[in-house]
């Protein structure tokens, strides 16, 4: 049992700031919110939050050397997430220059949105440099029980989606600015650049290893 309150202060003033600083993740969610709006980015940063959760819990069960060895798995997973980033990159990039249909989005796009943030999570090296190296000075992981193993993971999710968020809020709210089709038609492809560019990004971590 973790005593005090100090450590989950550190570990969410670590995370806001990792989660702050641009990267994959950032890119990939305001291309997402550029390209969809902001209710459409939610279930996105969900998927994120719940892959640090599962960094996190691999972290707390001491299984950073069965993570190291599962090289394989992982670069899967990257060349998939790096992949599926792209496709959603070429759907944007030629996708009509009109307004999304924000409750359609919400019923057909939640799941799948989620899965793809969690791929890039996953896929994401400056996540698991984070939970698998920098966490353990932040807490110690011996002393995590269960109860503090779940308000660990609330407050993954609740720093990711206060940190994320408003990034997805101000690119949604340019998308609202420019309703013209020549504005939308750049916006679409503005969006795709950023996804593509995350997914790029992954990949060539992944064959860079």
């Amino acid at each position: 049992m973790i005593e005090g309150m100090t450590p989950f202060f550190a570990y969410v003033i670590a995370l806001g700031i990792a989660a702050v600083i641009p990267g994959p993740g950032v890119a990939a969610v305001v291309g997402r919110a550029m390209g969809t709006g902001t209710r459409a980015s939610l279930p996105f940063v969900l998927g994120l939050a719940f892959g640090d959760v599962l960094f996190l819990s691999i972290a707390i069960l001491g299984l950073s050397a069965v993570a190291a060895a599962a090289t394989g798995v992982f670069f899967v997973i990257k060349i998939a997430g790096g992949l599926y980033l792209l496709y959603l990159a070429w759907g944007f990039w030629t996708a009509e220059a009109t307004q999304p249909d924000a409750a359609e989005i919400a019923t057909k796009g939640g799941w799948r949105a989620a899965a793809s943030g969690l791929a890039v999570t996953l896929g994401n090296p400056k996540t698991v440099v984070f939970y698998l190296a920098l966490v353990p000075n932040v807490i110690d992981m011996e002393a995590v029980g269960v109860l503090d193993w779940l308000f660990l993971s609330m407050l993954t999710i609740c720093t990711l989606v206060a940190v994320l968020m408003p990034y997805a809020i101000m690119a949604s709210r340019l998308r609202a600015i420019l309703v013209s089709p020549t504005a939308l038609r750049k916006l679409n492809r503005g969006a795709a650049v950023m996804i593509g560019g995350a997914g790029a990004l992954i990949l060539s971590d992944a064959v860079a290893e």
